[in-house]
């Protein structure tokens, strides 16, 4: 019995603690936030999309509350910062495996990488209840990737598009349609799907300029699946 109502005594303690409501409304700002930002990722394909953003951007936060709760809460005097200083250092390492060198010596993944990083920051600061640097930063970042990202294509020399097909048995005859749609002389690289699905192909088309071209027409071609620009 005095298990239960040590128990009990536990539980109204944690709710009715006014820190609890405060760890709350971060962990919730830092799903949104994080799934914002990976949600525009995840629709350009990226290695890290809506959920790696959000885990990132969600613990990130949890260290920051963690160092309030030891320092503000417990009375343990530190430096507050040292916890959340480690994931600043730390994220490089999740970044360092979405920076990938292609075939074609196109190295891409920097802006998911730095994408990643900043992610992690912008959860550290909804830790500490700093929103208003947290959403300024969210919504420059996204204006920042998104507005940006058609300059940066008009400005590369090389357009690389990724196709993903559903029948390996067809590649010739598809690429050879390809090559009829974009009408110039590119290069290819066959790969696994990013979609992971059974029997689909990935294919990234290395056209050595830049082209005006419609890839909603590739789509139209009998076994493509999804086009995008890579």
């Amino acid at each position: 019995m005095q298990f239960f109502n040590n128990l009990w005594l536990s539980l109204r303690d944690i709710f009715t603690d006014p820190f609890l409501y405060q760890v709350i409304i971060r962990s919730v700002l830092s799903v949104i936030m994080g799934g914002l930002i990976g949600s525009e990722r995840a629709r350009h394909g990226r290695a890290a999309g809506m959920r790696t953003h959000i885990l990132v951007c969600l613990g990130s936060a949890l260290t920051s509350m963690t160092s309030i709760y030891i320092g503000d809460i417990l009375g343990h005097g530190g430096d507050v910062m040292r916890i959340s200083a480690q994931v600043i250092s730390g994220i490089g390492f999740l970044g360092a495996g979405m920076i990938i060198l292609k075939p074609n010596n196109v190295i891409t993944g920097l802006t998911t990488a730095a994408g990643v990083w900043t992610t992690a920051v912008i959860g550290i600061a909804l830790g500490y209840g700093f929103y208003s640097g947290a959403v300024i930063v969210t919504i420059l970042f996204l204006g920042t990737i998104i507005l940006f990202a058609k300059f940066e294509r008009n400005k590369k020399a090389t357009e690389v598009i990724y196709i993903e097909i559903d029948n390996m048995y067809e590649t010739n005859r598809i690429l050879n349609d390809l090559q009829k749609t974009i009408n110039t002389d590119f290069s290819h690289h066959i790969h696994s799907a990013k979609s992971h699905k059974d029997g689909n192909l990935g294919i990234n088309i290395i056209i050595e300029k830049r082209v005006n071209l419609d890839i909603a027409k590739l789509c139209e071609i009998d076994g493509v699946v999804y086009a995008i620009e890579d």
